[in-house]
């Protein structure tokens, strides 16, 4: 059962909209690269636990602090008799363990993850005491990639492979005695700690002047739209999207991006840039949102 589901991250969702509207330094793409990448692989994992039958909670990306050290779970899973903690890592390519290092062939070295899972389960220990919980935890490396190898790999290190995840969830799978409430007390216990905004994102500065303007497509990305009547088409992929949709689309992504702005016809209209019609944009506006002031006073909130 999911306790707590997986969402992109407010990080990742402003990453999305920085590389589509603005020029991103090398060392940022490799970043937002990087997360997206990190991503992908925790959703993939999901897609394994979401097909288990055995009697435990899943509760996915917790942020949590204890001690005034913040740290990340990427998923646990609730059972009768301890705690399953996994680290997810997307690695592709070929890798080797070596005097406990990690290295990308040839010779890259990169983050040993044992260190941060070791770092993780020490830290969640000291949270189920501090909230009152004794369980067993047992902690995983979960490498999910299907084209990563490890060479040199330990045989006494908690990592699981590729060609070993199907075996792990059907041994999950024979977990079979129903969880009594203190598990799910402790499941609403932890999402009660989680923390919403993390203190380790690394957004760049920006600025509205250096945002490519217009409406973007849905599909692919590009910004070649035409409006024809009530709808926004596409010239590079063909699609068609209703335009009230289009501008709803860029009323949450200027929102996301400009939290302090207050969202007003004009300032839409610049953003979509293509929509001449200021009548088409505060009707959308005025159907979707709170109204607050009068005349050219006028903004609008969310409900």
């Amino acid at each position: 059962m999911i306790m707590k589901s997986r969402s992109m991250p407010k990080e990742l969702l402003l990453y999305n909209l920085l590389d589509k509207r603005m020029d991103l330094s090398n060392e940022h793409k490799q970043y937002y690269w990087n997360l997206k990448k990190g991503y992908e692989g925790e959703l993939l994992f999901d897609s394994f636990t979401e097909k288990l039958d055995c009697h435990c909670l899943i509760l996915n990306d917790l942020l949590l602090k204890v001690k005034n050290t913040t740290f990340q779970i990427d998923s646990i899973l609730l059972t009768l008799r301890k705690i399953y903690l996994y680290e997810i890592k997307n690695f592709d390519g070929d890798y080797y363990f070596e005097s406990d290092h990690f290295f990308k062939r040839p010779k890259v070295e990169v983050s040993n993850p044992l260190h941060q899972l070791s770092r993780t389960e020490s830290l969640l220990r000291q949270l189920l005491l501090k909230i009152g919980f004794q369980l067993p935890i047992e902690s995983y490396v979960m490498f999910i990639n299907p084209h990563f190898t490890l060479y040199q790999a330990p045989l006494d290190q908690r990592m699981i492979f590729p060609t070993q995840i199907n075996r792990h969830m059907e041994n999950l799978n024979t977990l079979s005695t129903p969880l009594p409430d203190m598990h799910h007390k402790l499941a609403r216990e932890l999402i009660a700690h989680h923390i919403t905004d993390s203190p380790y994102t690394q957004i760049p500065p920006y600025y509205y002047d250096e945002f490519n303007k217009g409406i973007s497509c849905d599909q692919c990305g590009s910004f070649s739209i035409e409006v024809v009547k009530m709808t926004c088409i596409c010239k590079t992929c063909g699609y068609k999207e209703l335009l009230k949709r289009s501008i709803m689309r860029m009323v949450r992504e200027f929102m996301l991006l400009f939290p302090e702005q207050k969202v007003t016809t004009n300032i839409i209209q610049d953003w979509c840039r293509i929509i001449s019609s200021k009548k088409r944009i505060r009707w959308v506006l005025a159907n979707n949102f709170k109204t607050v002031g009068t005349g050219k006073w006028t903004y609008y909130e969310p409900n």
